[in-house]
């Protein structure tokens, strides 16, 4: 999709982080954002702050973990702009804690925002993007958590493998119906976000019992919280994005050379050569 100019992106988790990013990147180039996210005031203070650059912009309240309330955004875009033709499913929640430790809650959150939340994005606006028969683009946000394994992350990491793995399937699926809709997977690094703070959206039946959590889980959280304002700005990840919409570029990485994409790479070498997994890459100190 080489010319954004004029067109519309709609974005989730646009309150912050990369999402916010994306917007404020993608109106630059030219394009209209539809802006939704989980938490209201901060969407619409994000909302205020690109229109303030000159980017038309509305915003929406959405939590993707529902399917009628991903369906409502598309009928949000439709009636602003007309036309879809960026898709960025891109919200996404952190848990941290062993595989066995780690509560139900926090497996059914991360499933529900992570998993549920992109399967909602394809299924509402593929077939959108589809019947509209131009060029469109799907970008969805895994992580290099997607490519790699690590301990004490399980919940995380599992979500985003699925993307990854949702990704490709959709882009085999598009490519063989010759279709104008390109696909990208955004794998960030460590990136300068609050997703250490996602708790601050968790729904009120999936609350859980801070005191009574594992040490394990109270570390690994804590220490996400410590090292993502050290991560690449999100502007970063919005324009890697940017650049891999126009270029129909699906795998969206870091840098090579990277120590999450030498992690990468040593998990695909267990697997060739059968061996039981090496940990590599940031998990490892590296």
């Amino acid at each position: 999709m080489e010319h954004v100019q004029g067109k519309t992106a709609v974005i989730t988790g646009a309150a912050s982080g990369i999402g916010r990013a994306m917007a404020r990147t993608f109106g630059e180039a030219g394009m209209r954002v539809v802006m939704a996210d989980v938490e209201g005031t901060s969407l619409e203070q994000a909302r205020k702050d690109v229109a303030a650059a000159g980017i038309e912009a509305v915003a929406h309240v959405c939590d993707v973990s529902q399917a009628d309330a991903v369906s409502g955004l598309a009928e949000v875009a439709k009636d602003a702009f007309g036309g879809i033709h960026v898709v960025c499913n891109n919200a996404g929640v952190f848990a941290g804690g062993t595989t066995w430790g780690t509560p139900s809650s926090d497996y059914e959150w991360v499933i529900n925002v992570n998993i549920w939340g992109v399967i909602h994005g394809l299924q509402t606006f593929v077939p959108i993007l589809l019947e509209q028969d131009e060029p469109g683009h799907v970008v969805n946000t895994a992580s290099m958590a997607g490519l790699t394994t690590g301990p004490m992350t399980a919940a995380y990491f599992m979500s985003k493998h699925a993307v990854v793995s949702m990704s490709e399937s959709l882009f085999h699926e598009l490519k063989a119906r010759e279709a104008k809709v390109g696909v990208s997977v955004v794998c960030p690094e460590l990136v300068d976000t609050r997703i250490g703070e996602a708790e601050r959206n968790r729904p009120h039946h999936l609350k859980r019992d801070d005191e009574e959590l594992p040490n394990e889980t109270k570390l690994v959280e804590a220490a996400i919280k410590a090292s993502t304002p050290t991560g690449v700005e999100p502007k970063v990840l919005a324009e890697r994005a940017l650049a891999a919409i126009q270029e129909n570029q699906f795998w969206v990485l870091p840098p090579d050379g990277d120590p999450w994409r030498r992690a990468a790479k040593q998990r695909c070498d267990d697997i060739v050569h059968a061996r039981n997994p090496t940990l590599a890459g940031p998990a490892a100190g590296d």
